[in-house]
């Protein structure tokens, strides 16, 4: 028979899983505060590689994977914070379990009165401290799943369907397409939801439209979209507020998804973080320290042409054309190839169609007798062109390579910028 234990009389009154809570919070907070920057490493070494389609399976499920993993990182750094206080609290009250004070207190008499009249005392404080901390803990873990339920599913989805289309050779909108269907299958859920609330018992049990709508959510919930399949929000919901709760849902994944957009522009942005609104700035102008590979970042720097470095010395030029397939994938579709021509064949048209994209011009001038080669960017293994261009017999001084850009078909910013159907990289000899 097992003997009976003795409870800390402190502790009666806090939850049941403080433990569990600080013992996940701890461990995972350090892994929750690294996935970010493996996210973007895994992002900006992935998405050069990836056509249109493909790039939107990337790049949501970016955004909800980061957006979960700020959300756990923030929660379990907050969590951890306010059961510190409660640690705190209840020390201060194994110390001085008379609490407060306020005949001692140094302050007037007005004050302490109403001091004074304000109920609760330091068990009220701990217990308090305890359920925010539960709550909080609860919330975050919620908001996580939901965010990352939405991106298995989704992104599932719009992988399966992007997978069928290019199989079956459809030229369609895979994401409007999937976004309709999804909005199509939510739309009887939403109206038999809304109908159920608002007419409340104009909807008399036993009427078609009772058995109708008690139908379609029936079968959605066994799917799944019910209360129930998220318990610990459906109790939050039902007992702190269901207003307040769902705009504090919402508010926190709208902040993630926010935070996370945010600085994913921030960092394909060239355009520095500071006081910088005087110095003159414009694309036309700028050296990009990409197009160097001696300067560049192969990791987080986007596909672009570069050479050796900002002084040639040698005999020839060393330029290097990295493939974009947002860029040259559609030209590439359009290029006219042999019907039934061997591999070698085909691959020298594709290069011709390639080279007849990516033109090269010298201070101004087509560069005469280019030629580029097939070969790979070694230092991230992804497919280029190579040209090695002769230099000997130009003069010392500053020089300009334009190298063509094809422009991407949903870009406005390609379409409207002159400067975006050229890749500038100067040089001095």
């Amino acid at each position: 028979m097992n003997e009976p234990t003795n409870v800390d009389p402190r502790l009666a009154r806090v939850a049941p899983t403080w433990e569990v809570e600080l013992l996940i919070s701890g461990v995972a907070i350090f892994a929750m505060l690294q996935l970010p920057g493996w996210l973007d490493d895994g992002m900006f070494a992935l998405e050069p590689r990836l056509g249109r389609d493909w790039r939107m399976i990337a790049v949501l499920a970016y955004f909800y994977s980061k957006s979960a993993a700020i959300v756990l990182a923030c929660t379990f750094a907050l969590h951890l914070l306010l059961r510190a206080q409660w640690i705190a609290l209840m020390g201060v009250h194994s110390v001085f379990p008379r609490g407060i004070h306020f005949d001692d207190a140094r302050m007037g008499p007005i004050q302490r009165e109403i001091e004074t009249k304000q109920t609760g005392n330091t068990e009220d404080a701990i217990e308090r401290a305890d359920n925010r901390a539960s709550v909080v803990f609860a919330i975050g873990v919620s908001v996580a799943l939901i965010i990352a339920m939405v991106c298995i599913v989704f992104c599932s989805t719009l992988l399966v369907a992007t997978l069928l289309t290019n199989l079956i050779g459809l030229q369609v909108e895979t994401f409007v397409v999937v976004g309709g269907l999804f909005m199509l299958l939510m739309l009887p859920y939403l109206l038999a939801i809304g109908v159920d609330q608002h007419l409340k018992e104009r909807i008399r049990p036993g009427t078609p439209a009772h058995r109708l709508i008690a139908k379609v959510i029936g079968l959605y919930t066994r799917f799944g979209m019910g209360r129930r399949s998220n318990h610990i929000l459906a109790t939050l919901l039902s007992n702190q507020g269901e207003k307040r709760t769902m705009m504090l849902v919402f508010g926190i994944m709208l902040l993630a998804i926010s935070s996370v957009s945010f600085t994913y522009v921030a960092m394909q942005s060239s355009n520095p973080i500071g006081s910088y609104g005087l110095f003159p700035s414009a694309r036309a102008l700028a050296i990009d320290a990409a197009h160097y590979d001696d300067q560049r970042d192969a990791t987080r720097d986007q596909a672009v042409p570069y050479i050796d470095s900002m002084v040639v010395e040698g005999p020839y030029l060393h330029l290097t054309v990295p493939y974009e397939p947002r860029r040259d994938g559609p030209a590439l579709r359009s290029c006219k190839q042999p019907a039934q021509g061997k591999a070698v064949e085909q691959a020298q048209a594709l290069l011709a169609c390639l080279q007849s994209t990516r033109t090269v011009l010298l201070d101004g001038k087509p560069v005469e007798d280019l030629r580029y080669e097939i070969a790979s960017d070694p230092r991230t293994d992804r497919p280029a062109l190579l040209a090695m261009m002769d230099v000997r017999a130009l003069a010392p001084g500053r020089h300009e390579l334009l190298v063509g850009r094809p422009l991407v078909q949903d870009s406005r910013r390609d379409g409207k910028d002159p400067t975006y159907r050229h890749y500038r990289i100067v040089f001095w000899r």
